[in-house]
């Protein structure tokens, strides 16, 4: 596993570092999680928040571990609680930015800033869902995000992005309120959405399974 060491061109748990592995160090400990689709339960509803008495415990260090190594495996960038089964306010990311900084990191109870549309404009670009599996569809998102939430020790956290970065900070949350981004769309766009991934999810789901046993055979 090797390292970049670019100056500010990382920010892991929304604070610039000197250097970080290819992957989170949280991925090497997880192990890998179904993840739910459309119409799994979970997924269309809005989750519990994390209780205060579980920040700090192995429990939930071990569920951000399998997210990661989960969220890895699915070639996503970001990875919610209840795209692993979880009724958990959660969510765990690993994102580039439209200026190519990587934001790395996990937010608990996120809550995000409510937007000023005099200050940020919407910006319609293509956006999937690892629950969704295959299809993608043009949606309008904030240019600018800021959530905020807490860590696993539940010390507080701000985390701020823009471009993809942003889209991905409002589609996680999204998740914890148990929002698809197809909930978001028009009648027919989504029901386009749902056809194609009926036609394509055999192939992620193959997909997924041929990356995880790479990265099993990789770390034996």
């Amino acid at each position: 596993m090797s390292e970049q060491s670019i100056d500010t061109r990382v920010r892991v748990q929304g604070e610039p570092v000197d250097s970080y592995p290819e992957t989170a160090p949280e991925a090497a400990r997880g192990k890998v999680l179904r993840i739910t689709v459309v119409g799994d339960d979970v997924l269309h509803r809005r989750n519990r928040d994390v209780d205060p008495a579980q920040f700090g415990t192995p429990e939930l260090a071990a569920l951000i571990d399998d997210m990661f190594r989960t969220m890895y495996v699915a070639e996503g960038v970001g990875l919610a609680g209840n795209q692993v089964g979880e009724d958990l306010r959660i969510f765990v990311y690993d994102c580039p930015d439209d200026d190519g900084v990587r934001h790395v990191g996990h937010v608990i109870n996120p809550v995000l800033d409510e937007r000023d549309p005099d200050q940020t404009p919407l910006v319609v670009e293509n956006e999937g869902c690892l629950s969704v599996p295959g299809p993608h569809a043009e949606l309008p998102r904030a240019e600018h995000a800021v959530v905020r939430g807490f860590d696993k020790d539940g010390r507080p956290l701000v985390v701020e992005g823009t471009g993809y970065f942003a889209r991905c900070l409002q589609h996680e949350t999204d998740h914890t309120y148990g929002r698809l981004y197809i909930d978001r769309l028009a009648a027919r766009a989504r029901k386009k959405v749902l056809k194609q991934m009926n036609e394509m999810a055999n192939d992620v789901f193959a997909r997924r399974e041929a990356n995880a046993a790479q990265l099993t055979d990789s770390s034996s």
